[in-house]
């Protein structure tokens, strides 16, 4: 087995799983506020109007071809008024950077989460959270980010029947579903960021999955395929490549990616700073890993980093 192991190259033409920066979604993230750098995610910044046109140059020079957009508000009130609103940030954002570059892939992340008081992904009604009267609101998201320029669609906060109250509304639209989203522990990155960290005492586990669950996970797919998604997502994803394995093996013929999340982003950056471990070289081991499970995309806080890597 050493003797193709031999040569470099010759390691490079046996290779199996190759990874390619057109494979990597980056999240980016923009409100009303000054810029600021995102201290829970090291190498980020939270981008107001006027410095992203300047951060969308830098992504297409990096040859990056793909984001996921996410909005922060800095007002916020039980029912997300500003998810929806046709001068968001959102969709002013979606306007912008689609007359800036029109050949970027924008996917905009449906959810309440970031406009909400409570920092929950839906209505929250006594102890719970109201799935269809959340769906309502989740309808109108969609539709304005549709009409402001997104190419794809990616509800992401867990409520049942989304991907057909979407799909409803909006035929022409691609929908990529968080379909396996569990509650995870590797968000603190993401939510700190975001300004949408519960109150003390509450939990997102009565519509995230349990992370003790498998089966689970293909189910969840099934059900999102029959509504109407085109793709769909394992989050997170470098602690669930077994659920990505799975999918991959259950749905052989859907387009599957996986979201490593902050939290996995963050604990290699932090290794590398205290210089417990090389950080380009576990970086792309983390992603190649991923892709091997059977991601066909990854969107990962890499992503600008791993395009000049793999140049």
């Amino acid at each position: 087995m050493r003797r193709v192991r031999s040569h470099p190259v010759l390691r490079t033409l046996a290779r199996q799983t190759r990874l390619s920066v057109d494979e990597l979604v980056l999240p980016l993230f923009v409100w009303q506020g000054e810029s600021i750098p995102l201290a829970s995610i090291p190498g980020h910044t939270l981008f107001n109007l006027d410095r992203l046109p300047y951060e969308i140059e830098n992504i297409l020079e990096l040859g990056i071809s793909s984001i996921i957009l996410f909005g922060v508000s800095i007002d916020k009130d039980e029912k997300a008024s500003l998810a929806y609103a046709e001068e968001g940030i959102v969709a002013k954002a979606l306007r912008l950077i689609k007359k800036k570059a029109p050949g970027l892939l924008v996917i905009a992340d449906v959810c309440l989460c970031g406009y909400t008081s409570h920092g929950h992904c839906g209505i929250v009604r006594g102890q719970d959270v109201d799935n269809d009267e959340t769906l309502t609101l989740l309808k109108k998201v969609g539709c304005c980010y549709a009409h402001a320029g997104a190419d794809v669609l990616a509800p992401s906060g867990m409520m049942d029947h989304v991907v057909s109250a979407l799909r409803a509304e909006l035929s022409h639209m691609p929908i990529l579903s968080y379909a396996v989203k569990y509650a995870s522990s590797y968000y603190g990155g993401f939510r700190e960021s975001t300004k949408c960290s519960l109150r003390p005492g509450d939990s997102r586990s009565s519509y995230q999955m349990d992370h003790a669950n498998c089966d689970e996970a293909v189910r969840e797919v099934s059900l999102d395929l029959q509504e109407g998604a085109d793709m769909v997502m394992v989050k997170p994803a470098g602690l669930y490549l077994d659920v990505i394995a799975r999918v991959r093996a259950c749905f052989p013929g859907v387009a599957l990616g996986a979201y490593q999340v902050s939290g996995e982003y963050g604990m290699i950056k932090a290794a590398a700073e205290k210089g417990w471990l090389d950080e380009k070289a576990a970086a792309l081991e983390s992603l190649i890993a991923i892709k091997r499970a059977g991601a066909q995309f990854i969107i990962t806080y890499f992503a600008k980093q791993a395009a000049l890597w793999l140049r």
